[in-house]
């Protein structure tokens, strides 16, 4: 029980957070705590076995004498323009560095969800608080009437048909039916409205009319098969993605509301 605050303080994202920051900025390159002043560059054989291990996964391949003389060097023209760039205040107001820090910062937040893993009760739990995003949802079987932009026109159609009669109709370069469609695919074909409306539709009965992107249409609708939801078995994957893009949301905006929670955030408008 004496160390139980340190294994739960441990769990906290923001203590990951604190740390995963404080290893990238003890290992970078150059780290704001340099003094611009100071004029003394030292590049110690850790530093170097870096700059040669980071040509190495680029190239696949250790670097050359020539090549890491090369790197040193280019190392040494980093440092020296970053300091005098700071001496000179040349980070102040600049928008491009200071969105580069807040890249840096929001990956410092979620780095560690990028590579986790759920645990089979946190995928489960996810999945059936998300249950209808995975649903393949209804299809459908209908035919239309195509009747152009005549809204009066087309509803005496829909009159026409119900009493067996056959209307004329207007060419267009659309199916005059489809066979277990889903919405999306309905949709692809008269847009999303004309798909969402098919639902409230009555069966085996011309209905309408309704409006696509051409115009308005006489509908039957003849058959509706109730979509099926993927078991998790079949797509734990495409879940766990889901899942982690919503914990590194959730995590980013944790440590962020943190942050902002040690700040005093006075505006003066206009």
């Amino acid at each position: 029980m004496r160390f139980s605050w340190l294994r739960q303080a441990t769990r906290e994202p923001l203590v990951h957070f604190m740390i995963v920051g404080a290893a990238l900025f003890a290992f970078s390159g150059f780290s704001s705590d340099v003094d611009p002043a100071d004029r003394r560059i030292t590049l110690d054989e850790a530093q170097i076995g870096r700059l040669a291990d980071t040509w190495q996964q680029t190239w696949r391949r250790p670097p050359s004498p020539i090549e890491l003389d090369g790197l040193i060097r280019e190392y040494v023209k980093d440092e020296i323009y970053s300091r005098e760039a700071l001496r000179l205040g040349l980070e102040n107001d600049d928008p491009i560095i200071r969105r580069r820090l807040r890249t840096k910062m929001e990956f410092l937040a979620t780095a560690e969800v990028e590579s986790s893993v759920p645990s089979d009760a946190e995928l489960k739990l996810y999945y059936s608080a998300k249950k209808a995003r995975y649903s393949d949802g209804p299809v459908y079987s209908f035919d239309q009437r195509y009747y152009g932009e005549d809204e009066l026109n087309a509803r005496a159609a829909v009159v026409a048909l119900n009493a067996g009669q056959s209307p004329p109709v207007l060419l267009i370069p659309l199916p005059a039916a489809m066979e277990k469609a889903s919405t999306t695919n309905i949709g692809r074909e008269f847009g999303d409205g004309f798909a969402a409306i098919l639902g409230s539709l009555p069966a085996n009965r011309w209905s309408g009319p309704v409006r696509s992107g051409y115009g308005w249409h006489a509908v039957r609708v003849r058959s509706v098969q109730v979509g099926t939801t993927r078991p998790l078995a079949e797509i734990v994957q495409i879940v766990t993605n889901d899942w982690r893009a919503e914990t590194k949301t959730k995590r980013e905006a944790a440590a962020y509301q943190t942050l902002l929670d040690g700040y005093d955030i006075r505006i003066a408008k206009p």
